[in-house]
């Protein structure tokens, strides 16, 4: 906090103030068939990058539209042109009765995906943190996040082998081990986010598909008796029953699901954020379930009320939320803070921008 005890961050911005920029974004990235929308991003992040309040000082976004671009072209010339001709190559194998051998291949492609996806997450962050400016300082890290790629895909298939009940072990560790590779000014970030708080949200996610199937069971033969396997029969219409528990149990089990994965969601960032730490300063986020849910449920009336123009606002919208509710304790010394010296990236998150990793 400082020192008249207000939230360490701020967002001082407005959606009429953020209106020109989104619409002229939207207009010359239709203009340019997608081109400009590179220095669409720029000009998002600088606008809500300068109203981003830390202490007593605004941020500044110093990321270019080009550096966007070329990071976007290294990654198509040197992963996605490879991963095509791969594609190519697998399905000529299989014409030629090598099924086997195209499976292997397809397995490796899979792999290669899959680690490029933790790659894409830590070097986004990376670059996202060297373009953040603060009192003239900037962040970074000197790890380029290939081994932090190796990890992603070994904790990962470990919780996926253990029937997936070590995820959020996974996601925790991972956290900590992203952050804890970042820097900003001279001091390195601290993350010790741990996954015990959140088990009981996840097995409550975790268990719901078979309390539903259970439930699902027990309902169809209460309704048909010892015929409810009978109820559709080759050649005959479905019994209108069967059709309505059908579609009712579809609405029940994706909207839960999908309350309960927001539920826990609203409980990671709270673990994970409050875990970590800046030299003297402490982070907390106290955004609750019911917070995510009116956010989530504004976005789907937004969009939809607008037949969909409002896609334009959401990241003004995600931006907001997640600066207001975020908070620091602590002091930091002004005299003690000196430019980072980790290396730059020369380009943006190509990566990210392919797997579409990340908003904003």
């Amino acid at each position: 906090m400082d020192e008249q005890g207000a939230r360490a961050f701020g967002f001082h911005g407005t959606w009429r103030d953020y209106a020109p920029i989104a619409f002229t974004n939207l207009l010359l990235t239709i203009v340019t068939l997608g081109i400009y929308r590179f220095w669409a991003t720029t000009r998002t992040r600088r606008y809500l990058w300068s109203r981003t309040r830390f202490i007593d000082e605004r941020l500044e976004w110093g990321g270019t539209g080009l550096e966007l671009l070329i990071g976007f072209l290294l990654v198509i010339l040197l992963f996605a042109v490879p991963l095509l001709f791969l594609q190519f190559g697998m399905q000529a194998m299989i014409f030629q009765g090598y099924v086997g051998e195209a499976m292997s291949l397809a397995a490796l492609a899979f792999a290669m995906i899959f680690y490029l996806g933790g790659v894409a997450r830590f070097r986004m962050l990376r670059y996202r943190l060297s373009r953040t400016w603060w009192h003239g300082i900037r962040g970074g890290a000197d790890d380029k996040g290939w081994g932090y790629g190796w990890s992603y895909c070994w904790r990962y298939a470990l919780a996926t082998m253990a029937i997936s009940l070590p995820i959020p072990w996974a996601m925790t560790s991972l956290w900590n081990q992203r952050w804890a590779a970042m820097s900003f000014g001279p001091f390195a970030f601290e993350s010790d986010a741990r996954a015990g708080p959140l088990f009981g949200r996840f097995l409550l996610f975790y268990l719901l598909p078979i309390v539903f199937v259970v439930l699902g069971f027990g309902l169809l033969r209460m309704i048909a008796g010892d015929g409810a396997l009978l109820l559709m029969r080759p050649g005959e219409a479905p019994d209108p029953r069967l059709l309505f528990l059908f579609a009712l149990f579809a609405l029940l089990i994706y909207g839960s699901l999908g309350v309960v994965a927001l539920i826990y969601y609203a409980k990671f960032f709270r673990v994970a954020i409050g875990g970590m730490a800046l030299s003297t300063l402490d982070f907390r986020f106290d955004a609750r379930s019911w917070d995510w849910l009116r956010l989530i449920l504004g976005d789907i009336a937004l969009v939809v009320l607008t037949l969909g123009i409002g896609l334009i606002f959401l990241s003004y919208r995600h931006w907001k939320f997640f600066v207001t509710h975020l908070d620091a304790t602590g002091e930091i010394h002004l005299s003690e803070l000196t430019q980072s010296t980790t290396r730059a990236p020369g380009q943006g998150e190509g990566l990210a921008d392919a797997f579409d990793i990340g908003a904003i």
